[in-house]
């Protein structure tokens, strides 16, 4: 077998918000990974991971057929993606990460360090043809997956549960033959994180490669121009208003909380609006869509209104609110949260909205 590093591998496409490394891209994000055409008869992935608790798990497609779903462990990992394979044969191959960074974790990591082949001329690797869309998602725990592994009743806040394949965001960029990008924190949101911590607001991190957890370094967005960023947040302000207040840790004084009366909605409203001058202002053409429902519609007007305050601050029309369907009993996932049919229809609206408004 030969073995090739990444970086020799200009023909393997990596994707996602990724760090370069001189050993290879380093992967946070749900969905991140690679993707290649290749027409050799084998392929392993040498591939490194560190965690204290947090382990992180990939996914292998091949041809479109979700093979393999697995944990790494800790170290440099051997992974035979597939062999025995006719030869000449051309295999559309994707590896994708199943789940989000995790500041909880701050040694969770993935790192592509190659590909091994057998011996065999590099011309076995085709051009990946170029995307109809970009589409960027932007969101919670929804949008990193969690809850699209595992039964109705697993209840552990663990990665095993988290799934990248199931997923609104997959369904939809393939749908569109679309490449996507997520930005995504469990636990997060417009004004707060769930439990009021005003810290864990996913746009104060949106610059960046990913700094929540992983690198703060600022996110060049000019490499990877959307056509459309898809907004999927507000869940995690609604379970913030039913809970105390956030205390800080230093002085035990209560510093945040989140409240549904007229003067909280109105904060949330304004932080929509301000969080989508932020996204215009790095995605100067694209569609912005905030699309929102999945756990409940508690924020849609607080949300139209924060729309409609930006677009009256910008004359921006480009922004539009789209309501998806709710998880109910038949089609919510593990840890309650919504399942592979929850966002198989997710995907199915969002596909036809893009379908409508993409140019």
């Amino acid at each position: 077998m030969l073995e090739r590093p990444f970086s020799q591998l200009p023909k393997v496409r990596i994707l996602g918000r990724t760090t370069p490394a001189p050993n290879g891209p380093i992967l946070w994000h749900t969905g991140s990974g690679f993707t290649c055409r290749y027409t050799g008869s084998a392929l392993w992935l040498r591939v490194s991971a560190d965690y204290d608790v947090l382990e992180p798990w990939l996914s292998v497609e091949i041809n479109g057929a979700w093979l393999q779903r697995f944990p790494l462990s800790r170290g440099v990992n051997e992974i035979c993606l597939f062999q025995n394979m006719q030869a000449g044969t051309v295999k559309r191959v994707r590896v994708l990460k199943e789940c989000q960074a995790y500041p909880e974790d701050p040694k969770h990591k993935v790192q592509l360090l190659a590909l091994r082949i057998p011996e065999e001329p590099m011309e076995a690797f085709l051009p990946v043809p170029e995307p109809q869309y970009r589409l960027e998602f932007v969101g919670d725990s929804i949008t990193s997956g969690e809850g699209l592994a595992g039964s109705k009743e697993d209840m552990d806040w663990i990665p095993m549960f988290f799934s990248s394949i199931p997923h609104y965001a997959r369904l939809t960029a393939d749908a569109l033959q679309a490449e996507y990008r997520i930005f995504s924190q469990s636990g997060w949101g417009i004004c707060s994180g769930w439990n009021n911590d005003p810290g864990h607001v996913v746009m104060d991190y949106y610059t960046t490669v990913c700094g929540p957890c992983g690198d703060p370094t600022p996110y060049d967005f000019s490499t990877w121009p959307a056509d459309a960023v898809i907004i999927n947040l507000g869940t995690n302000d609604v379970g913030a208003m039913h809970q105390p207040p956030f205390y800080d840790p230093q002085t035990n004084e209560p510093i945040f909380q989140q409240k549904a009366t007229p003067s909280g909605l109105a904060r949330v409203s304004q932080a929509v609006s301000k969080a989508l001058h932020t996204v215009r202002q790095h995605n100067p053409d694209a569609l912005m869509v905030w699309a929102y429902g999945m756990v409940g519609t508690d924020l849609r007007t607080t949300i139209e209104a924060g729309i409609q305050q930006y677009q009256a601050e910008t004359g921006d029309l480009k922004v539009y609110y789209l309501p998806l369907p709710t998880a109910d009993p038949d089609t919510v996932g593990s840890r309650q949260h919504p399942g592979p049919l929850c966002h198989r229809q997710a995907a199915d609206v969002l596909t036809a909205f893009l379908q409508a408004h993409l140019q």
